[in-house]
């Protein structure tokens, strides 16, 4: 798990570098131009940074093994680092509507310049690979953090893209596109915002986990396994804990049963490398508790 959250560490580095550069670039040129849809963009951009930093602090605590006050290790750390990101998502996304809405009641024209144009296509162009190397990184570490901040990044793709045809529009003399395209951009970061709270929420509202079905074909395909019950999963997709009632004969001896419940353990582990840890309760099927409890006491 070290070396994944290392993995993950440095995917997040390296995009937040280059997240850095171009909201910079954005925002220098949207002050400079008066144009408040780039400047809303950048300050999105700007967002990517921030959600990078969250990212990295998120992962830095997520790493830390379990502890006394942390039983079940720090993993969910890096779920709640998404949602910090979602909140940056949100406050930028106030602001957009902010900036729009005055263009739209004040008016006012930017200054477009082909220069300009060129810099945010050159920004778009970056953009695009970011997404595309933090996606992929993001699906093969399992990182939710790293897929938040690939669809945060990939809301600028989109909106760099509508400001660059407001861009090209402004310069044919249609000013009214700049605050349009602004709109688009708080559409898109909303769309954001919503699939992060997707994403974040049966994570953080322990969901069920795993297949039943799949667990209980696992766990009565062990020899002195009479069937199971109450089979509760909840993590993240490559972290989650898993503890369910395991029927035995109730004639078992203890020590047997014991090395039954290890068996299922080790099998479990086996076929589910996402678990961490399993948790068994051993305990007669229903219908012999049923019949157990029906017996004089001498007699049981």
């Amino acid at each position: 798990m070290n070396d994944r959250y290392g993995r993950v560490a440095t995917v997040l580095w390296r995009v937040m570098f280059l997240n850095l550069a171009v909201a910079l670039a954005k925002i220098g040129l949207g002050h400079y131009s008066g144009t408040v849809s780039i400047i809303s963009e950048g300050y999105h951009s700007l967002t990517d940074t921030a959600g990078n930093v969250v990212g990295l602090i998120g992962v830095s605590i997520a790493r830390r093994p379990p502890d006394a006050n942390h039983p079940y290790g720090h993993r969910k750390y890096e779920t709640m680092a998404s949602v910090g990101i979602m909140v940056f998502l949100i406050v930028v996304l106030v602001q957009v509507l902010s900036r729009a809405t005055d263009r739209f009641l004040h008016g006012g024209a930017p200054h477009v310049f082909p220069e300009g144009i060129a810099l945010m296509a050159i920004t778009l162009v970056i953009n695009i690979l970011v997404v595309s190397y933090e996606s992929r990184e993001g699906r093969r570490l399992k990182s939710e953090v790293l897929l938040a901040d690939a669809r945060h990044t990939r809301s600028d793709v989109l909106t760099s893209t509508a400001v660059l045809g407001a861009l090209v529009g402004v310069w044919f003399g249609y000013p009214i596109l700049d605050p349009m395209a602004a709109l688009l951009v708080a559409i898109f970061i909303g769309h954001a915002c919503w699939r992060i709270a997707q994403e974040a929420s049966p994570i953080l509202g322990d969901e069920m986990m795993m297949d039943v079905r799949e667990v209980q074909q696992v766990v009565q395909g062990v020899p002195g396994v009479l069937g199971s019950e109450k089979i509760r999963a909840r993590g993240s997709a490559d972290y989650v804990f898993l503890d369910l009632h395991l029927w035995l004969d109730p004639q078992t001896p203890l020590f047997e049963a014991h090395q039954t419940s290890h068996v299922v353990k080790d099998k479990l582990m086996a076929k589910f490398p996402q678990l961490m840890d399993v948790v068994i309760h051993i305990e007669p099927p229903p219908s012999a508790a049923a019949d157990n409890s029906q017996r004089p006491i001498g007699q049981r």
